[in-house]
């Protein structure tokens, strides 16, 4: 069974924020060791050079993967798509969170490099890289966002709403612009309100969009994770990490918090994170397919898969 996470930024001390491909083969290799069979490696906002940049490394780490799978001589069929060594995570591409966001709704992503949508600059960005970049995030109430979706979709790259101030108004319209999914459902986003239930409010209650959910014990409470499962078809559920440099495998109990008590990124694995809601009483086969067959069904929706 593929196990998959859609969205880390780094484990146990490696990070995506780098220029050395060799991190980036740590960070799947780490994913690997703790029962993850596919990533897709997420790029924090910046400064377009500096994200192409750390995407170069991505680009370069997918190109290492490949050969050492191919030399070892065991490749099963492309159409299988699994990895081949159990302790090395496969990179299916990359994840950009930003840079079109709004500073809002920033939590601890540097604000400062966050940019108006913009096709022109979405161009520059994705520039040689068109082959792997699967999904990209967006604060769908900016100013020139409905167009970009649009374009964005219409390449074949998968839409996630996120980083946002967004109504629930606003959020259909991006819906059916193209977007494909929302970002770590409740966290760096519109509060839901009964008069205004906002981009998580969409996010729970059409049927058709993905929500990513941060299932450790930091960013969301129990009772709202029930919330998801209760209302939000389960099929469009994905558990993804949000891990980053600084998360610890094994010690998932822990917030990661900047000086400024924001929370950084997600305590756990995909599959700790599952484990840990089993033993909470989730449905064992709902929960594993948010690790699965959900998050194999949302990048189906990609040009590649």
């Amino acid at each position: 069974m593929r196990i998959v996470d859609v969205h880390t930024h780094g484990l146990a001390g490696y990070s995506t924020n780098t220029m050395n491909p060799d991190e980036i083969l740590e960070v799947a290799r780490l994913h690997g060791m703790h029962g993850v069979t596919d990533i897709i490696l997420t790029i924090y906002p910046g400064p377009v050079e500096i994200m192409k940049e750390h995407m170069t490394a991505v680009e370069e780490a997918i190109k290492r993967q490949r050969l050492a799978i191919s030399s070892q001589g065991s490749v099963r069929a492309e159409s299988e798509h699994e990895t081949q060594n159990p302790k090395l995570a496969r990179i299916l591409g990359i994840n950009l969170e930003g840079p079109f966001l709004n500073p809002s709704k920033a939590g601890a992503l540097d604000a400062s490099s966050f940019l108006k949508p913009s096709e022109k600059i979405w161009e520059s960005l994705i520039e040689g890289f068109e082959g792997i970049v699967r999904i990209v995030t967006i604060a769908p109430e900016l100013e020139g966002a409905k167009t970009l979706i649009k374009a964005i979709s219409n390449k074949g790259i998968i839409v996630s709403l996120g980083h946002s101030e967004a109504t629930y108004e606003e959020t259909e319209n991006a819906f059916h612009a193209g977007a494909k999914g929302i970002t770590h459902l409740f966290n760096a986003m519109r509060l839901f309100h009964h008069r205004e239930p906002g981009i998580a409010g969409f996010g729970l209650m059409n049927p058709h969009i993905y929500v990513e959910v941060i299932a450790d014990p930091s960013h969301l409470n129990r009772r709202t994770i029930e919330l998801i499962f209760n209302v939000k078809n389960h099929e469009k559920i994905v558990i993804i990490s949000d891990s980053i440099k600084a998360t610890k495998v094994g010690a998932g109990q822990h917030a990661l918090m900047n000086s400024a008590r924001i929370l950084e990124g997600g305590s756990m694995t995909v599959t700790e994170s599952a484990s840990r809601l089993i033993d909470m009483g989730f449905d064992e086969a709902k929960i594993i397919g948010c690790i699965s067959t959900n998050p194999l069904s949302y990048l189906a929706l990609t040009k590649q898969c």
